[in-house]
């Protein structure tokens, strides 16, 4: 669980966030909703600590027992960014890596793994949300946009996160896609026991959910 008490978030005087508090629950999917402009994604990232907040509490359930993100230590906060999956607004590929280097990439960065058993988690990871085998050598620039955002999910979990952050997960995606793309997220959100946290403002997307 995410527990977000009484925080307030400005930019140059600007409030955006104003005393916002809320629960997230592990293994369900959790909605951020509002329009364009209402602070969901500033409320995401001070979340995940790129946006120090001007007060209030961001209270995470790690390994360590409940722990407040503002009093955390670098070194807390890096363990913490080990347990959270991020999906972005524009999937956020590697233009450079194909598919399945997309998807190792954060083990390469994050884990103790070797080589051969970081392209066995990569490629389960893949088959997990669908990918077809034949798509793994292939750039992002040569798969369509819903790929694209399977991939983005992919690499999110390749570390087993403990939170998944998906921000607008259906940008620019046809209605159809969507639909698939909502329900791999519910999925692997219940399946793994994850605390999800999705910011939304189609209510297509936020109803199916």
């Amino acid at each position: 669980m995410i527990q977000v008490k009484d925080v307030v978030k400005s930019f140059d005087g600007n409030v955006v966030l104003d005393h916002i508090s809320a629960n997230f629950e592990e293994g369900k999917v959790n909605m951020i909703i509002g329009q364009s402009g209402s602070g969901k994604t500033v409320l995401m990232k001070s979340m995940i600590g790129l946006h120090p907040i001007n007060s209030g509490e961001i209270i995470f359930d790690t390994r360590n027992g409940q722990q407040n993100l503002a009093a955390m230590s670098e070194k807390e906060v890096r363990m913490l960014h080990r347990e959270v999956g991020m999906l972005f607004q524009g999937s956020a590929l590697f233009d450079s890596m194909t598919v399945q280097e997309n998807v190792m990439f954060p083990l390469e960065m994050f884990s103790q793994m070797s080589k051969e058993e970081m392209v066995e988690r990569a490629r389960f990871c893949l088959s997990r949300v669908d990918m077809p085998e034949r798509a793994y050598s292939l750039m992002p620039s040569e798969i369509s946009g819903g790929m694209q955002k399977r991939v983005a999910i992919a690499r999110a979990i390749a570390l087993n996160p403990r939170y998944l952050f998906c921000d607008e997960p259906n940008s620019g995606l046809d209605p159809k896609t969507s639909l698939v793309i909502d329900k791999l997220i519910q999925d692997i959100t219940q399946e793994y026991g994850i605390c999800t946290i999705v910011n939304s403002h189609d209510m297509n997307s936020i109803m199916e959910i």
